[in-house]
Order: C-alpha cells, then structure tokens, then sequence
C-alpha cells in the first residue's frame, strides 16, 4: 500500500484546518519509533514487536496533530502460523508544557484502520483476516534533546469497533524537528477611546469626567496636592493637613463656626458668636504663674508616693487664694528614646502629679488638667547631661480665663 499518501494527505488537512495567527511557530517532526504490541485474547495474536513512522504537526505550543503508519508481524497464540499487521492512523494530541521545555507530557486521541492481513493457518479468529477500524487513547512523554532532536515514549489502548476488542502498544523512538516561524501582519489595534478628551484613555482613565482643558496626571485626575480629595485648581485651602475632614473647597470643616477647625477644636460645641481660645473653647486662657516642681521619678517610671506633696502643695495653695485660677500640670523630657514614647512617658508623670493634686491635697479635679508635652518643649541644650537634667521636668502653669 502507498503509505505516505494518507501521512501526506493528513499533514495538508491538518495545515489547512489550522487558523492563522501573527507571528506563530510550527514544528514539523518526524517520528520513528519501535514498539512492543500486546493483542487481545480473541484475536489469537502473540505479543510482538512493532515498528512504525509518524508525521507530526505541532501547529500551537500545546497542539498538535499526527499522521502514523505502524506494522508487525505476528505469531499465532493458539495455532501454528502468522499474520501480517499494519495500521495507518491519526492522532490529535495536547501537550502539557511549551516546545521550549525540556520535558513535554501529552496526552492523545486517536483514530485508525488496521488491516491484520493474512495467515497460512486457514483457521478464521476474531480480529484476524480483515480490515478492522480502532480508536485509540494515549499518554506520553516527549524529552528535547536539543532544538532540533528529542526522545519519545508512548502508552497506548486501542479499541477495535467491530470485535470489540482492546489491544495495547508501548513504544520509543526518536524525533526530528523542522520549526519555523509564520510572520502575518497582525491588524491594526483599534485606537483607544477617551471620552473626556484628557489625553489618558478610558481604560487607564481613573476620573473620566475632568472638565475640558484641566492638567491630569497619568490616571488621567486633577492633581491634589495636599491628599484632600479636592483637586488643586478647586482647593481654595491647598495645605490642609494628611486626614483632615474637608468641605467641597477643600477646606477644613468648623462644625460650631467658632473659627477653630474640627481637628483644632477642644470644645465642638461652643455657643454660636461665644470668645473662644485658640483650642475652641470659650474664654481666652492666660497664663499667670509657672511653678517647676522638683519631682523625681525613678528611671522609666511614673509612680510617684507622698514625698513630694509638700513641693505640690505650694500650687494647692496658690490656687485656694486664687479659685478663678486654673492649672495645668506639664509633664517633659529630655531628647533621649523614642519620640513617641517620651510623650507617652510625660503624659503618664504629669497625670501623677495631678492625681497627688487633686486627691491627698484636695484640689477640684475640674480646675487641673495633665498634659504630657514629651521632648517638643526643651529649656536647656539635651546636647549635655546638665541640659537633658533641665529638660526633665514637671510644671505647673497657673491660667486665668479672660
């Protein structure tokens, strides 16, 4: 029989059904191999050795599509005698790696006629002495050498329609590979669409209804300096601090409209037109009188007994001559540590002192207020020892409201 024409007449179908793409590859491989061929029971064929050749089209990285002719010749399991075997099929397979990898794992499936020719036996068996059509499932695996050579194993199951018989084949061969690269004019990208006319298109459009002629940044918004959410040419308040609630102009909101901002604002609430301080509340606070009280904490510690309450005592007292007189106990340190934790610190001594204030020596908790000011206001250089001892301090600051 002509055995290239069908492998021929396969490969041209397969290149025929193939749709084009830009810039593809191909590989055409040519397939020798040897196998071992194990026949069912009711054909009375003994294992034997089988020897074939396939034309494969690998027409994507994964797909691909396989002419094969295969024959043997086999003895007889039951009766003296042989049979002659060929087969021509053709196989579609998928490949679970790209053709650059080294190894290249498949699975196929597959369709053929076997023709299991004649014998001198005169003794008619299922599967012998006709032609006979077989589907077939396989795995596999296919190891590049190089570019150009590889290695393949193969498992195979046939099924035979007309007996309803299984036969199964294992086999190696080696492969040689003839690649190309298909270049196609790809068509033209259609041109991106930008509906505000902001030179950023649609798809990267992250505010697609700017006003015509504004400058956008490459997600095509108007530049927000200072983080608002108000966009620079609206902000008429362009340096509100990172967090700060905001009106449509960008500027901080005043709840009460005393003229202290939200974030400013100690007292929220104030009567509408009432004087208030720079803290929003009402009256304006002046300090009249500065004691420093001579308290020293252990290392690290905010824990204060009754040593030291005749030192506080002298503000209890200054405040019972005065009562229209309010006091805050601040607490300091010097630069060394952390930051933040050094506020942490003198917000805790300066609560100690108050609480000494206002429980032992009896003064109204309403009129003492701590605050812990950490390292932000030195008195002496914390370049020194001397200095840094200066720094960590305690006062109490004697207001009056005006």
């Amino acid at each position: 029989m002509n055995v290239m024409r069908p492998i021929s007449a396969a490969v041209l179908a397969a290149t025929l059904a193939t749709p084009a793409i830009a810039d593809r590859q191909e590989t055409i491989y040519i397939n020798p191999f040897a196998g071992f061929q194990l026949f069912d029971d009711k054909r009375d064929l003994s294992e034997t050795g089988t020897f074939g050749v396939g034309v494969e089209y690998r027409f994507r990285p994964h797909w691909s599509v396989e002419a094969l002719y295969s024959r043997a010749d086999a003895d007889r399991k039951y009766v003296p005698g042989e049979s002659e075997f060929d087969e021509v099929r053709v196989d579609g397979t998928y490949y679970f790696a790209g053709p650059d990898e080294a190894w290249n794992p498949y699975v196929s499936l597959g369709a053929g006629h076997a023709d299991f020719g004649s014998d001198n036996s005169g003794v008619r068996t299922a599967g012998s002495n006709h032609d006979e059509t077989r589907v077939n499932v396989g795995t596999g695996f296919r190891y590049n050498i190089s570019d150009a050579v590889s290695l393949r194993g193969d498992l195979r199951e046939f099924h035979g329609i007309d007996e309803s018989t299984f036969d199964t084949q294992v086999s190696l061969g080696i492969s040689f590979a003839f690649t190309r690269t298909v270049a196609q004019a790809a068509a033209e990208p259609a041109r991106p669409t930008d509906a505000d006319g902001d030179g950023v298109p649609d798809s990267r459009d992250q505010c697609p209804g700017t006003p015509a002629g504004a400058t956008v940044d490459g997600n095509g918004c108007e530049p927000d300096s200072d983080r608002d959410g108000v966009a620079d040419s609206r902000d008429q308040c362009p340096d509100t601090p990172r967090g700060a609630e905001v009106n449509s102009r960008g500027c901080e909101l005043d709840s009460d409209n005393d003229g202290v901002v939200n974030s400013q604002d100690l007292c929220p609430n104030t009567t509408a037109g009432a004087e208030v301080d720079d803290t929003g509340c009402e009256g304006v606070t002046e300090t009249i009188q500065t004691f420093t009280i001579e308290v020293k904490f252990p290392t690290n510690s905010s824990v204060i007994g009754n040593a030291y309450d005749e030192e506080i005592r002298r503000v209890a007292d200054f405040m019972q001559e005065n009562p229209e007189t309010i006091v805050e106990i601040a607490g300091h340190t010097d630069s060394a540590g952390a930051a933040d934790y050094n506020q942490f610190l003198s917000q805790r001594r300066a609560e100690a002192v108050a609480g000494r204030l206002t429980g032992p020596l009896g003064v109204d908790p309403a009129r003492v207020e701590a605050v812990g000011y950490g390292e932000e206001q030195p008195i002496a250089s914390n370049e020194t020892a001397a200095g840094r001892a200066e720094n960590r301090r305690v006062e109490a600051r004697i207001q009056v409201r005006r």
